[in-house]
């Protein structure tokens, strides 16, 4: 079954982004709170508000675009706005099953696992080097994860004890 490139383009941005921004924020949270509802409460507000806020900006990327017609541009703002609930919700359970630093390092695995897959799909779909696509993405991934870690700890340092 091959899907259309409306809902192909929504669910890789959905996915991606679900699983780069919620890592990055529960990072984030997590070094400047070590608080689990505080890095509950962003996976829950990053599934609602962040899904709605991507699928609207596909809505509008995709308005932008003379090539597409209506049917299509909703289409891709739909399968953004499920992809992204989704995924990010999966990056709950640890957090309300587990320890929080565990749920961490747990969240981290199954990003790497997630942004593999669809790297080598996205590859595959483009006759790409599976390999370059994985490391690639990879590593946009970690760098975002390295800068929320530090903003998180910046954030403890100045404003932890308010």
């Amino acid at each position: 079954m091959k899907l259309k490139t409306s809902y192909l383009k929504g669910l890789t941005f959905g996915i991606a982004s679900g699983i780069v921004t919620t890592l990055g924020l529960m990072v984030g949270l997590y070094s400047g709170t070590h608080s689990k509802l505080a890095v509950l409460g962003g996976i829950l507000t990053i599934a609602v508000a962040d899904a709605l806020s991507d699928a609207f900006g596909m809505h509008l990327s995709e308005e932008s675009s003379e090539h597409n017609n209506q049917p299509e541009i909703w289409e891709s703002m739909i399968a953004t706005f499920i992809a992204k609930l989704i995924i990010a919700l999966t990056f709950a359970f640890p957090v309300i099953f587990l320890d929080l630093k565990i749920a961490i390092y747990f969240s981290f695995g199954w990003a790497l696992l997630l942004l593999g897959v669809i790297s080598i799909l996205i590859a595959g779909w483009r006759k790409e080097s599976k390999a370059h696509a994985i490391f690639e993405h990879w590593g946009i991934a970690v760098a975002v994860v390295i800068v929320a870690y530090y903003v998180g700890v910046l954030i403890d340092k100045f404003f932890g004890a308010i």
